[in-house]
């Protein structure tokens, strides 16, 4: 057994038998660091050192539905060598539990060089995922740029969105109780950071897909302000979150689902977990499709406007931001469905319409694409459709505003193409996440490891770090990334090698712009 994979399992044995603290030293390969509660021991990754669930909350199942706290402080060294709990959730995320309030640390030294923090939110569309996933590893980004790399779990779908205000009057804070966990994390950061070799003073945020969603909402939310300094989001933005009216309803039928009335709103409290996740698959009563669902709230508590509407937030004015996209978003979303890739022009409209999430005529949409794109499919007019009205108009909406504002935006667009499936998906959702981590070989990775996706992840982690490290993304392999302006729409295309677009995709943009966007969710 090599030295790596035998501390993986003395890490795993010390998470059998919990969060037990434990004296003694272990040696320079075991490092110690302090935090605000007390001690705890990770070890080396190829000279970083890795602090796997570490503690930055107290245990949620005794205050469900309640803001967080911080942990009560333990005497003696906890070892950090396994990732914490994710919150109870559908699908396969392994190792779920209410107490879920833990995070990741990767970091070059336990010094006082003061480096640049890059905190990784994850996607999962604020029901599903962990700060786990081996693509989220930040050892080869700690290495590559000389940063602290920090990924977070936190409550997720009703656990940490359910919007009980109007039933429970001393739970009027659970329909932001999960981004309250995110703050709490960040102030952890704060406190803690320094003495893990990073710089309190310039902290990033980025994430992908419902992790750019969570920064967005956190740009507008006043308890988040002035904890980070940097922002970056993939694929994830937040218009507008779901008004109270909405997100009662949407409790109300969670409730039914339970075969609860809304008297019994309260009993929510002590339920199995297992029973309240099983119950979230019930249909939406507001969305014509998909399960309850369950994400920020307009609750005039934590957040008393929405993140991007009717202008881009104030209180975020001044924080650099990069906003990013993915040149084919939904053929991760539906290229699952053979029939997308086999589809015909008579089938085309009836495809669209469920998909496009706007209300404009799918005749008029499929008649513009095959003006425009005379070589499509029918399958390429369906992805690239509902690419452009679904998954690219929150980012379209939040790069336009922050362009109003005179905020510093660098926009971007992925077109490297995943190699998997013969190249058929693109460059779909989730691409970036193992460009950004320069993980291209870790598991679960679709880039491919050949020369052209570790170019791509070179320039896209580069420029990721650069706005870490000084608020801006241009470094030397980039060509220079000119801040998004109207009417420009200045745009860095990442491929294996890079470009600037004015306005890329521009009359796909002017077509959906003909119609209302309305938030997902909202």
């Amino acid at each position: 057994m090599g030295e790596t994979s035998r501390r993986r399992v003395l890490g795993g044995a010390a998470a059998g038998v919990g969060w037990m603290a434990a004296g003694g030293a272990w040696g320079a390969d075991h490092p110690v660091a302090q935090t605000t509660a007390g001690r705890v021991r990770g070890y080396l990754d190829g000279g970083v050192r890795v602090f796997r669930g570490v503690r930055y909350g107290a245990d949620t199942g005794p205050r469900r539905f309640q803001p967080p706290v911080p942990p009560t402080p333990w005497r003696g060294i906890v070892e950090a060598h396994a990732y914490g709990p994710a919150s109870p959730q559908p699908g396969r995320e392994p190792n779920q539990a209410e107490d879920c309030l833990f995070l990741n640390v990767w970091t070059p030294g336990l010094d006082a060089a003061r480096r640049p923090v890059m905190v990784y939110f994850h996607g999962g569309a604020y029901s599903t995922g962990s700060g786990s996933s081996p693509l989220y590893d930040g050892a080869r980004l700690a290495r590559r740029g000389d940063v602290v790399v920090v990924t977070v779990n936190h409550r997720l779908n009703a656990f940490g969105y359910a919007y009980l205000a109007r039933l429970v009057p001393e739970l009027a804070d659970s329909g932001a109780a999960g981004q309250l966990d995110l703050i709490l994390a960040l102030r952890w950061v704060r406190d803690n950071i320094a003495g893990f070799g990073g710089d309190p003073a310039r902290v990033m945020v980025f994430g992908q897909s419902g992790g750019g969603a969570k920064i967005a909402t956190l740009m507008a939310t006043p308890a988040a302000a002035g904890l980070f300094h940097r922002a970056a989001t993939m694929s994830g933005q937040q218009v507008t979150a779901s008004g109270p009216l909405n997100a009662h309803q949407r409790t109300l039928a969670f409730l039914d689902a339970l075969k609860l009335k809304p008297e019994q709103a309260a009993e929510l409290r002590t339920l199995p977990a297992p029973r309240l996740v099983e119950a979230q698959a019930a249909r939406d009563p507001i969305l014509p499709f998909g399960g309850i669902y369950f994400g920020p709230v307009l609750d005039e508590r934590s957040l008393t406007r929405h993140p991007f509407y009717p202008d881009a937030p104030p209180q975020s004015a001044k924080i650099p931001m990069i906003i990013g996209n993915t040149h084919d978003e939904t053929r991760a979303f539906l290229g699952n469905d053979e029939t997308n890739f086999t589809v015909g022009w008579d089938g085309l409209a009836a495809k669209l319409i469920p998909n496009m999430r706007v209300d404009i005529s799918p005749e008029l949409v499929i008649a513009e694409y095959r003006r425009l794109y005379p070589h499509y499919s029918p399958s390429d007019v369906l992805f690239a459709a509902t690419t452009a009205s679904r998954s690219w108009r929150g980012a379209i909406i939040e790069a336009e505003l922050r362009a109003l504002q005179g905020s510093p935006a660098w926009v971007y667009q992925l077109d490297f193409r995943s190699p998997a499936e013969g190249g058929r998906l693109g460059a779909f959702h989730t691409l970036d996440i193992p460009l950004v981590f320069d993980n291209t070989a870790a598991e679960g990775s679709r880039t491919g490891d050949g020369p052209e996706a570790r170019r791509t992840a070179a320039a896209m982690s580069e420029a990721f770090i650069a706005l870490a490290r000084t608020g801006d993304p241009n470094h030397p392999a980039l060509p220079r990334w000119e801040p998004y302006a109207l009417p420009r729409r200045q745009t860095m295309i990442f491929d294996a090698e890079p470009r600037m677009a004015d306005d890329p995709r521009g009359e796909e943009r002017a077509l959906f712009a003909r119609v209302p966007y309305v938030q997902p969710g909202t």
